[in-house]
Parts: C-alpha cells; sequence; structure tokens
C-alpha cells in the first residue's frame, strides 16, 4: 500500500512540475545568435512580487568580457555580462507585453513581448519598435 501511494505522489509532483514548466516564463533560457546559430547568452528570468518579468544575462558564450560601448545612460561602457536586458514584461493572456528589451549589441532598446511555445520548453521572445511587425523574433530554449 505504502508502495501504491509513493508511486501515486510521485506521479503528481511530475504533472505539476510539467504543468508548472508549461506556463512560468521564469528560469533560465539559452539565447542564439541570429547570423552564427550558436549559443549566445544564458538569461535568467525572474518574477517581482507584482508579476513583472525582468530578465539579466548570467552567461556570456563568447566574449564574456565585452562591454556595452553603444548602450546609453547607466549602461554605458558596463559589462554585458550580468546586465539587466528585459524589464517590465506582464502577464496578458497566453504570453507577456508591455517591456522593454536592449539589444546589447547595438545599444538599442525595443518594446518586447514574448510567449511560452513548444510545451514551455521555449521561449518566443520579440523585440519591436512601433507597431510588432516592425521588429525580429528570437526563439531561447529553456534550460
Amino acid at each position: 500500500m505504502k508502495l501504491k501511494m509513493l508511486a501515486a505522489a510521485t506521479l503528481l509532483a511530475g504533472f505539476a512540475a510539467h504543468a508548472f514548466a508549461d506556463t512560468a516564463a521564469a528560469g533560465t533560457w539559452k539565447t542564439i545568435d541570429d547570423e552564427t546559430h550558436q549559443p549566445k547568452a544564458l538569461v535568467q528570468i525572474s518574477e517581482n512580487g507584482s508579476g513583472e518579468l525582468t530578465g539579466r544575462i548570467v552567461k556570456l558564450f563568447v566574449n564574456p568580457d565585452v562591454l556595452c560601448s553603444k548602450c546609453d545612460g547607466e549602461r554605458k561602457d558596463k559589462p554585458v555580462n550580468g546586465m539587466n536586458i528585459l524589464w517590465g514584461l506582464k502577464k496578458d493572456g497566453e504570453g507577456w507585453e508591455g517591456g522593454k528589451i536592449l539589444d546589447p549589441k547595438s545599444g538599442k532598446v525595443y518594446s518586447a513581448k514574448m510567449k511560452l511555445i513548444d510545451g514551455g520548453k521555449k521561449l518566443e521572445v520579440r523585440g519591436f519598435l512601433g507597431v510588432s511587425l516592425l521588429g525580429r523574433t528570437q526563439v531561447w530554449e529553456r534550460q
């Protein structure tokens, strides 16, 4: 009897973990370079007390000591590794919207939205100017 209860509890815990992974963007995500298609960075996404998501680079795979030379303001000439590049995203239906994303390579800040795809294994991140049609989309992989 104890073995059956343990098996049932383990099965339920597995379902709960799977359901959480399908709906939560918080976690560590691997970004892929648009040009080389190689891993570029790991971004840690966190949710604050008001439900807002922020993302910080926790590892650069290439050139880990690079500075954000094209950034403005407080980010100017600061290390990209450890930099907050994503902020202000709030849950909206199936995804998150209303935020901003920084492209450290260009120093430009774009409007951002994102949504989980592939059962929560991937995150579709879109940076855009003005309307959502003018921008680019990346797919990040859950780590």
